[in-house]
């Protein structure tokens, strides 16, 4: 890794997803989106649903992730995520198609399963958006 930068693990239980340097990274931590640069002070938090992105050599790349934890330590940061999807991977029809589903599902959805349907949109949400920007 080079002098001022940072080293981006991002991992779900069944497979790294990402391993590079990265100049900046930003991710979703449960309590707002977080901004890490190279220095930056030990960090151990819960995340949440949104997207992840990363900057190295001047591009920038983005990433759905639902929930799991993210630690920053010497310049690393590590990402473990119940779920992480690169734009490619992501299917923007199936996403739209959930998206829609979970508006509709909202309409008559109480207690439990508001909470439910409520994640479920910010997941859609989260993907196309991120789908549109790879």
């Amino acid at each position: 890794m080079s002098e001022g930068r940072l080293r981006l693990r991002v991992i779900t239980p069944t497979r790294v997803v990402v391993e590079a340097d990265a100049d900046s990274v930003t991710f979703p931590g449960a309590l707002g989106e977080l901004g890490i640069l190279p220095g930056h002070t030990a960090l151990l938090t819960t995340m949440r649903i949104g997207e992840l992105a990363y900057r190295s050599g001047g591009r920038e790349y983005v990433m759905a992730v639902q929930n799991g934890f993210a630690e920053v330590a010497a310049d690393v940061v590590t990402v473990l995520a119940d779920v992480a999807e690169l734009p490619a991977e992501i299917d923007l029809e199936a996403a739209t198609a959930d998206k829609a589903a979970a508006e509709a599902a909202l309409r008559t959805a109480g207690g439990k399963k508001l909470d439910r349907q409520l994640a479920r949109l910010e997941v859609a949400v989260t993907r196309i958006a991120v789908a549109s920007r790879g």
